[in-house]
């Protein structure tokens, strides 16, 4: 069975994603810095759960606390645990946050991406899947957003960050053969998630009857995506490496494919919700009205993200998507668990 390395092992998605390749049977090393940035607590009961599971069911579990941007140390653990496929969803996260401290973004996106890419050619990974984000799109008004579509205007630093990610595993793909598949996130939600991010926002608010800030007035709209449609496809990705398309024109080239072994897809919700929509239906599933404040639109905050999903439905076939009300239920039930 493959080894598979997961950076990131203990955020939202690595999180998820290193219970379910345990549970398919790979051996999985999860690398993660356990940074600050958010409830550093949450990422440790993440961690505690993986630790639990892999013990009780013997499954074939690695944990290393490690920052991407100490390459001789991401060297010697390539060299000794020698993955055959890596998973990296290891970044600064957030839009806003990028306004506030730029070169964490810098040095985690940039630095840790390219030691990365750096042992990937050195060892010879077959597969790597890494984290970009739905945020490549930027001032892009044309929805549903579709891979082949130009993303040269982004409107915040972390996009502008996961953009350069997929030019530098292009380049990568196309001197070494690394076989590498860029996932665009469209915001992504369910248990375990993200503190920083709308879902967990808003229902501490809603649940503390603390007012939440509704921007552009509420005129806003996400492809909210459920964590376990993510993970589907994230099985069925690492099974399937990218490869040349034997179709690509140079003369009119495909931004999401190439002649080399590189391939750039949405995971997203082909159906964009409305932000207001999302709202109510927290306040239905935790029976509490929000304090609602109406605010202008935030520096680097985009109106509407949909995500065009033909692509990767075309290279590991159709699945079925969990619907909002599903989705929200699920949240709801672990945040009342987990926070009482």
């Amino acid at each position: 069975m493959n080894n598979i390395l997961v950076t990131g092992a203990a955020g939202f998605i690595g999180f998820h994603a290193s219970l379910a390749f345990l549970k398919k049977g790979y051996s999985v090393l999860g690398i993660d810095n356990l940074n600050e940035y958010y409830d550093i607590n949450l990422k440790q009961k993440r961690l505690e759960i993986l630790n639990k599971k892999a013990k009780s069911c013997s499954y074939d579990w690695t944990f290393i606390q490690e920052d991407l941007i100490n390459k001789d140390l991401l060297v010697d653990i390539f060299k000794k645990y020698n993955p055959s496929i890596v998973v990296n969803l290891a970044a600064q996260a957030g839009v806003r946050y990028s306004l506030e401290n730029p070169y964490a973004y810098i040095s985690s996106n940039i630095i840790g991406f390219s030691n990365i890419l750096e042992c990937c050619k050195i060892f010879k990974v077959k597969n790597h899947l890494y984290a970009s984000s739905s945020s490549v799109y930027g001032g892009n008004s044309k929805t549903p957003f579709s891979e082949i579509d130009e993303v040269n205007h982004p409107v915040s630093l972390y996009a502008a960050t996961k953009r350069s990610n997929e030019l530098m595993a292009h380049v990568y793909s196309h001197l070494y053969g690394i076989p590498s598949t860029g996932l665009r996130f469209f915001t992504v939600y369910g248990p375990w998630g993200r503190p920083d991010m709308a879902p967990m926002i808003f229902a501490d608010a809603i649940i503390n009857h603390k007012s939440i800030n509704i921007y552009n007035y509420g005129k806003m709209s996400r492809s909210f995506t459920y964590i376990d449609d993510v993970i589907e496809l994230l099985l069925r990705l690492i099974k399937k490496p990218a490869f040349p398309d034997e179709n690509f024109s140079q003369y009119s080239p495909n931004p999401s494919t190439s002649w080399s072994p590189h391939r750039i897809f949405n995971i997203g919700n082909k159906k964009s919700i409305n932000l207001m929509d999302f709202i109510s239906c927290l306040e239905k599933e935790l029976e509490i009205k929000a304090i609602k404040e109406f605010k202008d639109m935030q520096l680097g905050d985009v109106k509407e993200t949909q995500a065009e999903n033909k692509k990767i439905i075309s290279w590991v076939g159709d699945y079925k998507e969990t619907s909002l009300s599903k989705g929200i239920k699920n949240f709801v039930d672990w945040y009342k668990a987990y926070y009482g």
